[in-house]
């Protein structure tokens, strides 16, 4: 029978610290006390650990992987900018290495301590997670670089790669009133999230600009869930009938919104038509095409998130004392005549 293989996660349990200490220890970068260094070495040798090839190029500074953190490798936009990524990284001769930190980011520190394990080099950090601040500092003191990519706020000391969410909002509400639209709700996303309020921010600024209502009972949040917006469209257009365009927060909500505004009787497409609704949405999604008719997006490109991400963590990597940098990837309209 054969013994089970000792591993950090023993040597971290047995010397009461966390995985990335001793990664922190191994590599003998970061700021480790000698305390809690001799603790480590004394786990090491207690349990005859011995450092996988990671972990040992580590120690060299050249593992040639990179790791990603994403709360969900499922979503559309997150698999079109991993591709941008792996692409980019592959170019250079990186392995770009997965893990999931959950929708609420609960994973998001073991997502990190299992990447350091392997002995990434550096770190992409995608979308809004609670906790990101927390993880740069123990980036920074490990010498793992990192930075975030697809994020509405950024934090000082990452370099960051976003879209323009404010730019994107105006660019689609701008839009439904060149077609005539004058009553223009709003659908999707909490009240916590930045990325909603960046985009918020723009609808509202651009209905005052153009001198058209703002109503607070048409601004609905709403989950990612096609069925929660379906039945959150539905409700808002049988109270609101003079409501003739929907901004959605995003592809699911979009989708969601359709069936909803389908049960109510609302027609889609037509320019400002009491019976017609238009839908615009940010982000896009591949089924967006199969709907009659093809609804209309306003996104950024997810492969150009991740090509400049990539772009960004190597240059990181290369020179950690590069000056920050926040790269804005622009918004572009998808049209497909549901407007």
């Amino acid at each position: 029978m054969s013994l089970k293989k000792t591993t950090i996660n023993d040597v971290a349990a047995q010397a009461g610290v966390s995985v990335t200490t001793v990664s922190m220890v191994l590599s003998g970068k970061g700021r480790i006390s000698s305390v809690t260094s001799e603790r480590v070495h004394e786990a090491i040798e207690l349990l005859g650990y011995v450092p996988n090839r990671s972990a040992t190029m580590l120690r060299g500074g050249g593992s040639g992987a990179v790791g990603l953190i994403v709360r969900d490798l499922c979503t559309p936009f997150y698999a079109e900018m991993i591709a941008g990524l792996s692409d980019a990284l592959e170019q250079q001769g990186k392995l770009l290495v997965l893990a999931q930190s959950g929708a609420e980011g609960h994973q998001l520190q073991r997502s990190f301590d299992m990447l350091v394990a392997q002995g990434v080099e550096g770190i992409v950090l995608a979308g809004g997670v609670e906790g990101a601040g927390e993880l740069s500092l123990r980036a920074q003191e490990l010498g793992v670089a990192m930075v975030c990519a697809s994020r509405a706020s950024t934090l000082e000391e990452l370099d960051a790669i976003r879209p323009d969410n404010m730019q994107a909002a105006k660019m689609a509400t701008e839009y439904l009133i060149k077609r005539g639209h004058r009553a223009i709700a709003w659908l999707g996303g909490s009240a916590g999230s930045v990325t909603r309020a960046e985009r918020v921010g723009g609808y509202c600024s651009t209905l005052m600009q153009h001198g058209l209502p703002l109503r607070s009972e048409w601004v609905i949040e709403c989950a990612d869930q096609q069925r929660d917006a379906a039945e959150r469209a539905h409700t808002l257009l049988q109270h609101h009938p003079a409501i003739t365009a929907v901004l959605c927060y995003n592809a699911a909500v979009a989708m969601g919104c359709y069936f909803g505004a389908q049960r109510a009787g609302r027609r889609i497409g037509g320019e400002g038509s009491a019976a017609s609704l238009a839908l615009v949405g940010f982000g896009d999604a591949p089924e967006a095409e199969l709907t009659d008719p093809p609804l209309t997006f306003i996104t950024s490109s997810a492969r150009e998130i991740g090509r400049n991400a990539a772009i960004r963590l190597l240059r990181r990597i290369q020179d950690p004392l590069e000056p920050v940098q926040n790269v804005i990837v622009p918004a572009r309209l998808v049209e497909r005549l549901s407007a």
